[in-house]
């Protein structure tokens, strides 16, 4: 006995009511569906439907069996069309979107790549400073630092990156060096909303978490604004490392409370599962995956 044929055929006579519907529905013999039908509950041990003249249902034995059996099926027609969305070449347009620093720093560079390789295939790289709705926005990839809850997204590490508090050397003596995150309460703070509350700052120390509220002297949606302003030294401010690396290697900036830095917080591309079969977001993201990755990890070295 085909197994997996006879699973259709049990599926397909659930769903159609009776036998004879299901029989025509597979362009089959009533009698063949019935040979079928008879061989699986042969092959498992157990009835699957109560069978009269006027009714059918389904035993207890036989709903369980028709809802893993459905799974399965699922599971082999994904599996069909995964490798058929493999082989077909990818075209067209893919929206892309991601926060503006970390998309113009990793995602940009790896779009050009692709789009390289890809002459036709058309992005549209959306870089905002708020998490999208994939699925009421029309995207189809995005890129996220942060915790994501459990969800129909399907979701693949690229790093992660650490919250960070610095100030400028000059700021720093003008202030004072901060020897806990509650010396901050009393000093000034930038906060950039794209990482950050502007009223409270996340820490740990040892396995305790710590809330600590901040006033902010400068609040603003801008990446570039709000690191100039802590360079400048207005203020300390805290950013994803990556945002603020390039200053701190030049000395511009010093970090400080390492000690008390948040757990890192991961970075994933993320896209609905109900797009996983696309050629475009398979191609794009088994070309990007390990390239952002990279990116991240080399540069935070």
């Amino acid at each position: 006995m085909d197994q997996l044929h006879a699973i259709a055929a049990f599926i397909k006579i659930v769903e159609a009511g009776s036998i004879t519907a299901a029989a025509e529905t597979l362009d089959v013999s009533q009698p063949a569906m019935v040979r079928t039908l008879a061989a699986l509950e042969r092959e498992l041990g157990v009835r699957l439907l109560n069978r009269t003249t006027r009714r059918m249902s389904l035993t207890d034995e036989g709903r369980d069996y028709y809802e893993r059996s459905r799974q399965i099926i699922a599971a082999v027609e994904d599996a069909r069309q995964s490798l058929s969305a493999r082989r077909a070449a990818p075209r067209g347009r893919l929206r892309i979107a991601s926060s503006v620093p970390f998309g113009r720093m990793f995602v940009a560079p790896v779009v050009a790549e692709y789009l390289a390789i890809h002459p036709d295939v058309n992005i549209e790289l959306l870089l905002l400073d708020r998490i999208v709705d994939l699925v009421e926005e029309g995207i189809d990839i995005a890129v996220r630092i942060a915790r994501l809850p459990d969800s129909s997204m399907i979701a693949h590490p690229v790093g992660e990156t650490r919250r960070v508090v610095v100030a400028s050397p000059q700021w720093i003596k003008t202030a004072g060096l901060p020897k806990s995150p509650l010396d901050l309460r009393g000093t000034r703070c930038i906060s950039f909303t794209g990482a950050v509350s502007p009223t409270h700052w996340n820490f740990r120390a040892g396995k305790k978490r710590l809330r600590v509220p901040v006033k902010s002297a400068l609040i603003t949606n801008q990446i570039d604004a709000a690191v100039h302003a802590c360079v400048e030294g207005a203020g300390y401010g805290q950013f994803f490392c990556y945002h603020v690396l390039a200053q701190i290697h030049a000395g511009q900036l010093v970090r400080v409370l390492t000690r008390f830095e948040d757990e890192p917080i991961p970075a994933n591309i993320l896209y609905p599962s109900a797009r996983h079969t696309s050629p475009n977001v398979r191609s794009f993201v088994e070309f990007a995956r390990e390239r952002v990755k990279t990116r991240l990890f080399e540069l935070q070295q």
